[in-house]
């Protein structure tokens, strides 16, 4: 009798040690570590633009065409930041001078100003000179790019193009 009393107190032990949700209980003490987390956080901009179009129904240009577009700067909290402008793609831009090119075999141009505010103060791509600056802040910045065509001989009839490159230095 004694010999199959051990025989299911050995099944209950082999059982209950391959029981799911089974969770053993130690008290024999217990030993720590610790661990360090971190993450670095860069100086870090990233910029964005949206197109800046005279229309596309202009006529003879005998007046300023003036219109805006905006530019998005979202910094780092505490970064300073200077936004420039490119002269642009167009024939014979340079500096804050810039031009709009005609397309296919037309070598006709029709200029045009980049303000920092409405009509005044050109911008341009020279930092400390021409280009906007601020601070981020960790959230999209908006900034207001001024257009004009200046009252001018009209070219022939096309469409005029310029790239601008805007740039975010941080």
């Amino acid at each position: 009798m004694l010999r199959v009393k051990l025989s299911i107190v050995g099944t209950i032990l082999v059982l209950n040690t391959f029981v799911p949700g089974f969770a053993a209980t130690y008290s024999n003490g217990t030993g720590t570590t610790t661990f360090d987390v971190s993450m670095k956080i860069i100086a870090n901009c990233v910029i964005s633009a949206s197109a800046l179009d005279f229309g596309q129904s202009q006529g003879v240009l005998n007046t300023a065409v003036n219109v805006n577009t905006s530019l998005s700067v979202t910094c780092t909290n505490t970064t300073p930041y200077n936004v420039g402008l490119s002269a642009g793609s167009g024939s014979g831009s340079t500096g804050t001078t810039r031009y709009m090119s005609g397309t296919g075999g037309n070598t006709a141009t029709v200029a045009f100003n980049l303000f920092q505010t409405a009509g005044a103060t050109l911008w341009g791509d020279t930092q400390g000179t021409n280009t906007v600056g601020g601070t981020g802040n960790g959230n999209a910045q908006p900034l207001t790019v001024y257009g004009q065509v200046p009252a001018q001989t009209t070219p022939m009839p096309d469409t005029y193009r310029s790239t601008i490159t805007a740039t975010v230095y941080f």
